[in-house]
């Protein structure tokens, strides 16, 4: 056993200066140094001619803009059909063409009826007018309402002396084409004058005026009513067009008055 060890550290002992010679070592001594390269002894192995070349993706900077390719005209381009005009129905489905009639407004349909107001009248004037929208025959399409203003204007004959003389005076009126008349029988200051209309401004009642003298009506003038003034405005109901032409012909034989279209609601 001990001729073993001893044959085995000799072997050792042996097998180390064989490596420390050879320059096995692991010192600084020991360590085999890199051959030079030569570059005059290396060349480029050229890439095959139908190879793609690889290229690696140049860097884009988030902050830059990305440019808007330019098409060449031999470019196609996808063009998108034109829009189909809305006047077109038969290009739409049936159901949609139902939905798009329902939701349009109704227009109005021509003739349809109005509401009216003509006034406003007192004394002959209303009886007039009442026997002339009486014969229209308008039945529960004709109503009328009273106002009272507290200042109004009348056009008259100055009282006279007495019932003799305002009998003449009314044969006068008669013969020069008046039929309009009222005379004041309440005892006090008008007693006996006569009153040939009654108008809500001056400037109607002017204009009735120079119409009078136009047909010889000498005595007759304007005066202003500071008592209640009752008057009478008719409301006409839902007419159709060919009444209200024949009201508006009307209403031209009535100085003074007015024929106004109304809303509807307001009509009693």
């Amino acid at each position: 056993m001990r001729n073993l060890f001893w044959i085995l550290l000799l072997g050792n002992v042996i097998l180390f200066t064989v490596m420390q010679r050879d320059g096995f070592g692991w010192g600084e001594q020991g360590v085999q140094a890199q051959p030079n390269l030569h570059g005059e002894m290396i060349r480029l192995i050229p890439a095959p001619q139908n190879a793609p070349a690889k290229t690696l993706p140049a860097p884009v900077a988030v902050s830059a803009p990305v440019p808007v390719p330019v098409l060449s005209a031999s470019v196609p381009v996808a063009v998108s059909p034109a829009p189909v005009p809305a006047s077109s129905p038969s290009q739409y489905p049936s159901n949609l063409q139902l939905s798009l009639n329902m939701a349009a407004p109704a227009a109005a349909k021509p003739g349809t009826p109005v509401c009216l107001e003509w006034g406003d009248f007192s004394g002959p004037d209303l009886t007039r007018a009442t026997a002339a929208l009486s014969a229209l025959q308008l039945a529960d399409k004709l109503s009328q309402r009273q106002i009272e203003r507290d200042i109004g204007y009348w056009v008259y004959i100055p009282p006279l002396r007495n019932k003799a003389v305002v009998n003449r005076k009314i044969a006068e009126l008669k013969a020069l084409g008046v039929r309009e008349y009222f005379v004041v029988q309440i005892s006090g200051h008008w007693l006996n004058a006569i009153s040939l209309g009654i108008f809500k401004t001056r400037d109607a009642a002017q204009n009735f005026l120079h119409d009078l003298n136009t047909k010889g009506v000498r005595t007759a003038q304007v005066g202003e009513r500071a008592s209640k003034l009752k008057a009478t405005l008719f409301m006409l109901n839902r007419v159709d067009a060919a009444t209200e032409v024949k009201l508006t012909a009307m209403q031209k034989d009535f100085a003074g008055s007015e024929l106004n279209n109304v809303p509807c609601a307001l009509t009693r």
